[in-house]
């Protein structure tokens, strides 16, 4: 099977489990989300190091707002640290502050995990699947509504080109 063929039988499924949805993230901070988030990637064997992914991350979030908008936050990490690439989603019990496009603080995050050696192809395709997930206002609604790890995955596993006539 060819790269791009492989690309096209992507799902955002491949890369998130239950076990990597956190519903109820006790961080207050920005700072606090990502170590949090970053932390579970720890645990589930998807990064070796900790100090080092959250670095990457940190200096990812220096470069440009991550913050898009409608309580919704896409940092994300490409990094040695990272054994395999995966998405990790948190969502806070209260908004917290993002620097984001519309100034609003962020209620879901989703941090990506990136290797640096899947990071122009996996990297792109993961952010072109959610950004067109993203650009459905259903969808935010329903991300930001969800109660359980179930109803996170099935909207993340929705594809976004299936609804296209």
């Amino acid at each position: 099977m060819t790269p791009e063929r492989m690309m096209d039988d992507f799902s955002i499924a491949d890369v998130i489990t239950e076990e990597l949805i956190q519903l109820e993230m006790k961080a207050k901070t920005k700072e606090e989300a990502i170590y949090e988030l970053t932390h579970l990637l720890k645990v589930h064997g998807d990064i070796s190091d900790e100090k080092d992914f959250a670095a990457d991350v940190f200096l990812r979030e220096s470069e440009g707002l991550t913050g898009i908008g409608n309580s919704i936050a896409i940092p994300h990490g490409k990094s040695d640290s990272v054994i395999k690439t995966s998405l990790v989603v948190g969502k806070t019990k209260k908004p917290i502050e993002w620097e984001s496009l519309d100034n609003q603080p962020v209620q879901v995050i989703i941090l990506f995990a990136v290797r640096n050696t899947d990071a122009n192809t996996m990297h792109i395709k993961l952010l072109q699947k959610v950004a067109m997930l993203l650009a459905d206002e259903d969808f935010i609604e329903n991300m930001v509504q969800a109660q359980t790890k179930a109803e996170v995955m099935e909207l993340l596993s929705t594809d976004p080109t299936e609804d296209e006539e």
